[in-house]
């Protein structure tokens, strides 16, 4: 079992010692959130804390490519990513360019972890119609690995078309991703096109059904003995006995 630290809603000016302090301490991974702005009005629901979204409106939020940049030039040993990324937000290769620039950085202690965002504005507002974003994050993830394969690679999708490119430089290890979310599009989604999944959060109960879905998922692409990271936020990490009992249902790192 490997054990993330979850940066959440902390104080930022202290994120790059925190960062340290967790190496230090001997926490693998580090995992922080993704923010582009906060909208004043929205018809959208805040899937978690019952819908109530109002604790967010002034939390401060850097840039996960900005800040993963800062911590792994002073650590050496424990990985990054976000959690998640709001992919269909960002051009994916502008993304792959990011995040591969930040694996050849750090020695690839770089994850990428992706989502949808809940917010229709974060879409809207950036261009990306809400009602086919699930197809626009397919086609950034194919595009993502395409790019960081090596050699020239084109496009011609529905959303992304462009002629063949060659990105330079391309780490040494392909950046694993995580898809997150709790539908079964997003669980589809994670075993077709990432090496992992992420949870959200929630009760124990409500894990415990999520764990199922994605053992169904696996089984049924046959990907139940494909290498896959499985990051879960839960109270069972607290003791030896509840870090054995989500060992034995295939979870591979606690936040």
């Amino acid at each position: 079992m490997r054990f993330v630290l979850g940066y959440g809603l902390n104080d930022i000016a202290h994120m790059v010692q925190v960062a340290q302090a967790a190496e230090a301490a001997g926490f693998d991974s580090f995992t922080i959130g993704d923010s582009l702005f906060y909208p004043k009005h929205t018809d959208s629901v805040y899937p978690y804390r019952e819908g109530d979204r109002s604790f967010l409106e002034n939390i401060a939020f850097l840039d996960p490519v900005a800040a993963i940049a800062a911590m792994v030039t002073v650590t050496r040993t424990i990985r990054f990513y976000p959690g998640v990324l709001k992919l269909p937000c960002r051009h994916p290769i502008l993304t792959a360019k990011q995040f591969s620039s930040l694996a050849v950085m750090s020695d690839n202690r770089v994850l990428l972890g992706v989502g949808i965002s809940p917010w229709k504005e974060d879409l809207a507002y950036l261009g990306v119609d809400w009602d086919h974003r699930g197809k626009v994050m397919d086609e950034c993830l194919a595009v993502i690995r395409g790019v960081l394969k090596g050699g020239y690679f084109g496009f011609d999708g529905e959303f992304y078309k462009f002629g063949e490119i060659k990105m330079n430089p391309i780490p040494s290890k392909p950046i694993p991703i995580l898809v997150g979310g709790h539908s079964d599009a997003a669980l589809r989604r994670a075993v077709r096109r990432g090496d992992g999944w992420m949870h959200g959060g929630g009760p124990n109960e409500d894990l415990d059904d999520l764990l199922d879905r994605l053992d169904k998922v696996r089984k049924a692409e046959g990907a139940e003995n494909k290498p896959f990271e499985i990051h879960v936020i839960s109270l069972d990490a607290y003791s030896v006995d509840g870090v054995k009992k989500l060992e034995d249902r295939g979870v591979t790192d606690v936040i």
